[in-house]
């Protein structure tokens, strides 16, 4: 069993399970109903994604400083009592269960997927 971290909107991995949609907003012009059968997300959880806020400073991040800014300001973010139990549960359940969280990012170094990684590795998940 595992969790995968991936790119929303990208082939489907062989028993990846369960994708879910860690993204403030849902992909523009794209029908609700096509969300799982065209590879974005089968569950939108919008709680796991940046606020607004800190969509916008990620996105204008330049430096390797500025995006650091945003890492540390979203770990914060995560801190809060509802997303720490939410990874907490997260990285239980990829013990015994697979499954996928992702974004839309093409560059995983500089999306907020990776420092969900990052946060669930500290808690012990099982990453392929």
């Amino acid at each position: 069993m595992t969790l995968r971290v991936v790119r929303l909107g990208t082939r489907r991995l062989p028993d990846e399970g369960t994708r879910i949609g860690t993204v403030r907003r849902p992909p523009r012009g794209v029908r609700k109903e096509r969300y799982a059968a065209d590879d974005w997300y089968d569950v939108w959880y919008p709680e796991l994604a940046p606020s607004r806020e800190l969509v916008a400073q990620a996105q204008a991040a330049r430096t390797d400083a500025e995006w650091r800014s945003f890492v540390r300001a979203f770990r914060a973010e995560m801190n809060q009592t509802a997303a720490r139990h939410t990874l907490d549960l997260l990285a239980a359940l990829s013990h015994s269960a697979n499954f996928s969280i992702g974004c839309y990012c093409e560059d995983e170094a500089r999306c907020h997927r990776y420092v969900l990684r990052t946060m669930l590795q500290e808690r012990g998940a099982a990453i392929q």
